[in-house]
């Protein structure tokens, strides 16, 4: 049986965070459960060109996305790159190209908003960033708020960034086993006890949440 091959669709603009999270959870995934290179982690891009991260960090794709074999999980991260891609028939044709034999079509935070425009979430539960969950909806997905990870079928979305690992380790639950999510878990001591309560529209200060809608967000 060959590996389990985890595609990561890289692209300028792209937050880091949404693609280092889950990376280092499923490049883990095959030590902690005993089958080193069980799991096989590509990233891809355009023509396989170098991209610039919105944090400036810049990452350089293994391939470009003609030339990725067979895809058993696709992620698609997100970030304010994400706006050229929604329109971009090229790379939207060849997600749903792709898509047609995964086991598992993933988005991190406004990677859904991509999704959704290759037409690969109609109606079908999803999630996004919590500022892109009404575009979300006018693309043909059914958004949901409420949970940082929704799995639909075999579409599952996670909201904004940090939300990237919750969904890789759901993911390599299901694929290897909760002992193995929990090994990885604690291997990147996963424990979040943030400083400040405003993580979400719901238990941030509502002043804040108004504020930062009016001045817009550079995350989709």
């Amino acid at each position: 049986m060959g590996a389990h091959t985890v595609l990561v669709v890289l692209y300028e603009g792209v937050q880091s965070l949404d693609v280092t999270g889950p990376v280092e959870v499923f490049t883990g995934a095959g030590n902690a459960s005993g089958r080193p290179g069980a799991y096989r982690v590509v990233t891809a891009s355009p023509g396989g060109r170098p991209v610039r991260c919105t944090s400036g960090l810049r990452l350089l794709p293994d391939t470009g996305l003609d030339a990725v074999g067979p895809v058993d999980t696709l992620l698609v991260p997100g970030g304010p790159g994400t706006r050229a891609r929604l329109s971009d028939g090229p790379v939207l044709e060849w997600l749903r190209a792709v898509d047609a034999t995964t086991a598992w079509t993933t988005s991190v935070c406004s990677g859904s908003l991509v999704l959704a425009a290759a037409g690969l979430l109609a109606g079908r539960r999803a999630t996004s960033h919590w500022a892109c969950l009404e575009e979300l909806g006018k693309l043909g997905a059914e958004p949901t708020g409420t949970e940082r990870v929704v799995v639909d079928g075999k579409y599952a979305t996670a909201a904004g960034v940090s939300a990237g690992i919750d969904l890789a380790l759901s993911l390599a639950g299901r694929l290897a086993g909760d002992p193995v999510a929990q090994s990885i878990q604690l291997l990147i001591e996963y424990d979040p006890r943030p400083p400040y309560s405003a993580g979400s529209t719901a238990s941030a200060p509502a002043e804040l949440v108004a504020r930062m809608r009016a001045n817009g967000l550079a995350i989709g």
